[in-house]
């Protein structure tokens, strides 16, 4: 059920002779021929080729260490590679995992795992999870596994493994070791590129096949597509590693046109991605912060916290959107999304901005489809956009959570009933509802920096307080954005402790 094709029906429907089982071990290309070994005979025999296309895709890193070739450890890359993890789990009804790796890879395979019945721990080098987010979209990330009992262990890694009885132990960096009984490498991919290497095809500073616009290689007849080619950022503009389905699909159409002659241009990529984590859907398009800052370029962000549809028709729920654009014009270099619902079609929406170059005001102008049960009047694409644009403009003066000082004047522009449910020390409390009346008790030789619960009110608010001569600046994104920078405290508490203590005892 999982076999998309069979060879059969590609030999039935496109006449394509697909020789599965037939490893390609050498490219002679001054003769334009392969060599090919049948793995079910062990013979070898040769083909020749007018144009020859390399696909071998990505394997997954495994890296030399004390303890790795346990036959408690597994890789997943193929059905097979799944077949056994499955197969181990029936046999030997493993109670307790260890996933090394939290980007797509280790996320799906802790949900599976805990959907098996089993206790999961994620061993990730990084300081966060899913490192194609910047660090404060992936914190909903952290509190959301903690809440499916996934234990985290970040900013450590993997030393090495040995046995002990029927157990595996994870000998971490930190010196801490776990007890589990079986472990899943995934610490990312790197391009198959052994094959490309042997015929003397150019590599690139990425470690990936080089290839130009029209997917060749430095050899003119070899087309290389998909996971082992290095790719150019489409927003960076500069040489990368995207291991991604969708691309991949659209370089094999390309490298076909080219083949018979229509010169069509791969034009780069900007690693639109999805994710599903339990209940909570993870997407992103274009650059990251980190990314942006790394490359020099000049950009502003924004985040808003709206709901996937109008707050009276049943099931609304939060997205927490995190947009990069460029100064001054407005150009959208990156979003990313964290929410339960709506977060497909909304990255879909960004990303098809990214692709075609459009500025956060063109999303103000976008008409999305709307009825109560789908989205609002004015869509989160649109309010991305009014929020973003507002700051060009000179309409919003905003600061973020980062840029405060321990002395900064804060403005909590909340009801007392949410402040109650938690706020930021030391901030004074003024409804904004009762602001007008209130101005005296607020200073006018120093900043005013706002918030609210998600950016609105204290949006408002700083109108109000600029209009009445005061310096005032709206925090971004609210006290939303700044829960998500101070929840890590959550990694520290009791119950995460609890969490991690299941794999510390058992040895």
């Amino acid at each position: 059920d999982l076999l998309v094709q069979t060879p059969e029906k590609f030999k039935a429907r496109f006449n394509i002779d697909v020789r599965v089982n037939n490893e390609v071990t050498e490219i002679d290309r001054k003769n334009k021929q392969v060599t090919v070994k049948d793995l079910s005979s062990q013979s070898t025999y040769s083909e020749k080729y007018d144009k020859l296309i390399l696909s071998p895709g990505a394997e997954p890193s495994r890296p030399s260490i004390d303890g790795i070739d346990s036959t408690r450890i597994f890789t997943l890359r193929s059905i097979p590679d799944a077949d056994a993890i499955n197969d181990f789990i029936t046999e030997q009804k493993p109670k307790r995992a260890v996933v090394i790796g939290g980007g797509y890879i280790g996320l799906e395979m802790a949900e599976n795992l805990r959907h098996r019945g089993l206790l999961v721990a994620i061993v990730e080098m990084l300081d966060q999870v899913m490192p194609t987010l910047d660090k404060e979209m992936a914190a909903s990330l952290h509190e959301h596994l903690h809440e499916q009992s996934v234990a985290l262990w970040l900013s450590d890694g993997v030393a090495g493994f040995r046995q002990n009885n029927s157990k595996l132990i994870v000998a971490l960096k930190s010196g801490m070791e776990l007890s589990c009984d079986m472990a899943v490498l995934a610490i990312g991919v790197k391009p198959e590129i052994s094959l490309a290497k042997q015929a003397g095809l150019q590599i690139g500073s990425t470690g990936g096949i080089k290839v130009n616009e029209y997917l060749q290689t430095s050899d003119p007849d070899i087309f290389a597509i998909g996971d082992a080619i290095e790719v150019e950022h489409f927003v960076l503009k500069k040489p990368v590693l995207i291991p991604l389905a969708g691309p991949a699909n659209r370089q094999g159409r390309i490298a076909a046109d080219n083949i018979v002659g229509r010169g069509t241009k791969y034009k780069g990529t900007q690693g639109t991605a999805i994710l599903k984590v339990f209940d909570l859907t993870v997407a992103m398009t274009g650059a990251t912060e980190k990314e942006l800052q790394k490359a020099e370029m000049d950009y502003e962000k924004v985040y808003i916290h709206p709901a996937n549809h109008v707050g009276y028709y049943p099931g609304a729920q939060q997205m927490h959107i995190k947009i990069l654009f460029s100064r001054p014009d407005g150009r959208i270099l990156g979003v990313q999304i964290v929410g339960k619902d709506g977060v497909d079609k909304r990255i879909d929406v960004f990303a098809t901005a990214v692709r075609c170059g459009l500025t956060v005001f063109d999303l103000q102008d976008l008409e999305l489809a709307y009825a109560p049960p789908y989205g609002s009047g004015k869509d989160p694409v649109n309010m991305a956009g009014f929020t973003a644009g507002n700051i060009l403009d000179g309409t919003a003066d905003i600061k973020h959570f980062e840029q405060l000082d321990r002395d900064d004047f804060l403005l909590d522009v909340r009801s007392p009933a949410e402040v109650e449910r938690g706020g930021i020390d030391g901030a004074v409390n003024i409804p904004v509802n009762q602001l007008r009346k209130k101005l005296d008790e607020l200073p006018k030789d120093k900043t005013i920096n706002i918030y609210c619960a998600v950016g609105i009110r204290s949006y408002i608010a700083s109108r109000i307080l600029r209009q009445k001569g005061f310096d005032a600046k709206s925090l971004s994104g609210g006290y939303s954005s700044y829960f998500a920078r101070t929840s890590e405290k959550l990694l520290e508490g009791k119950s995460a402790q609890q969490l991690r203590d299941e794999f510390c005892t058992g040895f």
